[in-house]
């Protein structure tokens, strides 16, 4: 069945040709037709949104039809995807992995229903008008990415001693990233001063910004690196890792992605569990419930996640109070 599904998802991320047939089959059976925006080029949280669909009694292939479309993580493919959803006449638009996908579902239609994931603040990005009551049209889940960002420095703190400079490295290019930048600065700004420690900030924007970012970092002589919340790091998590490997620099994120290919850590929402209360939503649309009375789900659990074959390539102790409220430890 997994191999099916695969399948189905390459099949249905090639284009618009693939997915008219869907229609058809849907439309003669009268089953529910979900249209899935993908912002990442990451499938690896689908899986996460399908229980949120079946925990809402709503089954891929057996009473419901999804057709995917993945931006790969271009945000400017994302309005013409979300138009090309629109038009196939979807029941739902589950837009998922970061607020252009939101964003740009809102812009194309303001009837069809819109669930969306993000790692910003909706509210601040002009998705919903708030999280109690969010109206229109649009309702989803969040990981509040700076929420998070505070506690990241402790973990460092803890991790690294003589924790003297932090770097972070924020994406604010889009209007809806540039908030999330924005809220993320401040409050690693606000917890290095109380803290004492000097915080440098890069903007990333683009590859070539990576490079200039990285140089910076190294110049400065950061003790250790917050890489914010964005698709963009995503997308490029392995030069993350080569780059912190490479000059040994302590690197916390918010996904448990990072640890898990060779970073040292992270600590957030339970990204799998956003995706989750996603499908949940979606489900309780099909069945009739309106966006507008469903409230922005928050994050009711944060994992911190801890790479320790990384830990000793960097010479770094873990404490055992840091171990002992790690959820995950890779070895």
């Amino acid at each position: 069945m997994a191999s099916h599904i695969r399948r189905r998802e390459f099949i249905f991320t090639l284009g618009s040709a693939a997915a008219w047939p869907l229609a058809a089959r849907a439309q003669q059976s009268a089953m529910p037709f979900i249209g899935l925006l993908n912002g990442q080029s990451s499938t690896r949280p689908l899986p996460a949104f399908r229980q949120g669909l079946s925990e809402a009694g709503f089954d891929e292939g057996r009473n419901v039809a999804v057709v995917y479309r993945s931006a790969d993580g271009d945000r400017e493919r994302l309005p013409a995807l979300a138009a090309e959803l629109v038009r196939l006449r979807v029941a739902v638009i589950a837009a998922v992995g970061g607020d252009s996908s939101a964003l740009s579902a809102k812009a194309a239609t303001a009837t069809i229903p819109i669930v969306f994931t993000t790692g910003g603040d909706p509210v601040e990005s002009g998705i919903v008008a708030s999280l109690s009551r969010p109206g229109g049209n649009v309702t989803g889940a969040t990981i509040l990415g700076s929420m998070a960002a505070t506690k990241q420095i402790g973990l460092l703190r803890d991790m690294v001693p003589r924790l003297e400079t932090i770097g972070l490295l924020v994406t604010p290019l889009a209007t809806a990233a540039a908030i999330t930048a924005s809220a993320i600065t401040r409050d690693v700004q606000s917890a290095a001063q109380a803290a004492g420690i000097k915080a440098v900030v890069m903007e990333v924007n683009s590859e070539r910004d990576l490079d200039t970012a990285f140089a910076q970092l190294v110049k400065q002589r950061v003790d250790a690196l917050v890489i914010g919340s964005f698709v963009f790091f995503s997308r490029h998590q392995d030069r993350l890792v080569a780059f912190t490997a490479q000059h040994r620099i302590p690197a916390i994120f918010i996904t448990r992605d990072f640890p898990a290919a060779g970073g040292l850590m992270s600590y957030g929402a339970d990204n799998r569990d956003t995706y989750r209360q996603a499908g949940v939503y979606v489900g309780r649309i099909l069945k009739g419930d309106k966006p507008a009375d469903l409230p922005v789900m928050q994050p009711t659990k944060f994992v911190l996640v801890i790479n320790m074959k990384t830990a000793k390539a960097f010479g770094l102790a873990v404490p055992p109070g840091l171990l002992a409220i790690a959820d995950e430890v890779i070895e």
